[in-house]
């Protein structure tokens, strides 16, 4: 019987231990931004072999940026080199989370010169849980936009219908697709 009884309460005691061994671990919460920042500007420096890139915005402001195997680069030839066409002189847009004071490239838009193209007027309609961005151009026409998922995810909530933006798209597989798009100045 006390042996009964001893089996029993070790059991109780291990149960929950072995229960819990079992659980994952606590994952850790994100601080700060929650998804990427959009960063417009120009390669100042490209250090392929370091994969990193200083970026200068167009307020004079030099950013440094981490490029991964992951980082996706848009508008540029496809090659086995991934950051091919990513030379300094270049207009791109950076998206990257900022974690520990260190910016992390998760993908780079190429404008221009064989890259993503512009194209500048004012928000008509925008829709961010069906992906749309409707713009007026200047020319009084309307172009209607897919917003790629970091676009509408991330970039320019702040932006409401009327407002004069730029818009740096591609055209992938018949769609007009905007990556990154930002209030005119």
């Amino acid at each position: 019987m006390r042996t009964v009884v001893t089996l029993g309460i070790c059991l109780l005691v291990l149960f929950p231990i072995s229960a819990r061994a079992q659980e994952p671990p606590p994952q850790p919460q994100p601080q700060g931004v929650v998804g990427t920042i959009g960063l417009d500007g120009t390669i100042d420096k490209f250090y392929s072999v370091a994969h990193t890139a200083v970026v200068k915005t167009a307020d004079g402001l030099s950013h440094l940026v981490h490029l991964t195997n992951h980082t996706a680069v848009h508008g540029t030839a496809a090659e086995a080199d991934a950051f091919h066409g990513l030379n300094e002189g270049a207009h791109v847009v950076v998206h990257y989370i900022d974690a520990d004071a260190k910016k992390t490239a998760v993908e780079i838009d190429r404008i221009g010169d064989g890259g993503l193209h512009v194209a500048e007027g004012e928000i008509v309609g925008i829709d961010r849980a069906a992906r749309q961005l409707i713009v007026e151009l200047p020319d009084d026409t309307w172009i209607t936009l897919r917003m790629t998922d970091r676009a509408a995810h991330d970039v320019g909530k702040e932006l409401a219908t009327r407002t004069r933006v730029v818009v740096y798209y591609a055209n992938e597989n018949g769609a007009l697709a905007a990556h990154y798009f930002k209030k005119v100045q």
